[in-house]
């Protein structure tokens, strides 16, 4: 035999079983992670505020299907309802890698390597929200509120007033026939 010459088996019966056999189960592990995809992709998840006002549920992929605001939510600044959706759906969101791992050991087991690869993934797209759960800085630019009359006023932070300029110095040969004053006056 020449050095370097692949080796032919003696029994290509053998071959072709143990090809059949690897076909086989790369065939059952396919249909596992099409079932596992087809069972992930029907499931969702509701999560509801600390406060009750906001309910949302998100689909398996973190897409928001359905968004509920109770009416009480009404007397707040629109920045807590928003932020408070947000922290919600971030909640709602953490809970996906859960969700993925507990369809992996019914369809394909945990210890394969791809799952464990697709579990690292979700867990870094999904992370889980800060623990401290305390809302972000508001923008106060604007704050709708009620008045005393229980009407929506609007009120502005206090702004400087505008500075002017003193007016140009002109020369001789200036010609505007204004005589150094405005045109509008």
């Amino acid at each position: 035999m020449i050095e370097g010459e692949a080796t032919v088996p003696e029994d290509i019966g053998a071959s072709e079983r143990m090809l059949d056999q690897w076909q086989a189960g790369i065939e059952r592990k396919a249909e596992r992670y099409q079932r596992m995809a087809e069972h992930v992709q029907g499931l969702s998840i509701t999560e509801t505020s600390k406060d009750g006002l906001v309910r949302l549920t998100i689909g398996s992929n973190g897409i928001l299907t359905r968004l509920e605001i109770a009416e009480q939510a009404g007397g707040k600044r629109m920045a807590e309802v928003s932020a408070e959706v947000m922290r919600t759906l971030q909640r709602a969101q953490s809970r996906i890698p859960e969700l993925l791992q507990q369809a992996m050991a019914e369809t394909i087991g945990t210890g394969d390597e791809t799952a464990n690869v697709l579990l690292h993934e979700a867990k870094k797209h999904f992370p889980a929200p800060p623990q401290d759960d305390v809302p972000p800085p508001v923008n106060r630019e604007l704050d709708f509120g009620l008045d005393d009359d229980g009407h929506r006023e609007q009120t502005r932070r206090p702004q400087a007033p505008p500075t002017r300029r003193p007016p140009a110095s002109r020369g001789p040969d200036d010609d505007d026939d204004f005589g150094g004053r405005s045109f509008l006056s």
